[in-house]
């Protein structure tokens, strides 16, 4: 896809593509930096886009976002992509903090968004049941009588 970039928006563009060849580190020039990173180096490049406040770049200024445009985020995933470089961290900050400022409450918009943002915190997803995988819609629980209250069991045997 072919964008007519404004004057302002080249500008954004020239922007990102100099702090990336700047800032991002040459370690992490890997072919897949995804799985070919440690922990320590997504990290890295995580805290590196925050101390420029670029780290979430879908997340709206009053909650620690830039508060790009739609084209801004294209442009700054358009040159990351370009790049190389990592995404940021998927489950931290393009799922839970989102879900946390929408739904959240002050509270725990107070204590999860900077942490996210930062890399205090690194959030993760998983599923444990047998045949469920990450098919989370095929989990099964029953209740069963046990004592005085009923308690929920996995409806499989092997859990």
């Amino acid at each position: 896809m072919e964008l007519n970039l404004s004057g302002e928006e080249a500008a954004f563009r020239d922007e990102v593509r100099a702090f990336i060849a700047e800032n991002h580190p040459a370690e992490m020039r890997v072919p897949n930096p995804e799985t070919d990173l440690s922990k320590q180096q997504m990290l890295l490049w995580h805290r590196i886009l925050h101390q420029k406040g670029w780290v979430a770049p879908l997340w709206p200024k009053e909650h620690g976002g830039p508060g790009w445009s739609i084209t801004q985020r294209f442009i700054f995933e358009q040159e990351t992509s370009r790049a190389g470089t990592l995404p940021s961290l998927a489950f931290s900050a393009t799922m839970v903090g989102p879900v946390i400022y929408t739904f959240g409450n002050e509270a725990q918009k107070q204590k999860f968004l900077p942490r996210i943002l930062s890399g205090k915190d690194w959030w993760c997803q998983g599923y444990s049941e047998p045949g469920s995988g990450s098919d989370i819609a095929s989990v099964r629980t029953k209740a069963v009588r046990d004592g005085d209250r009923p308690r929920l069991r996995p409806a499989s045997p092997s859990c």
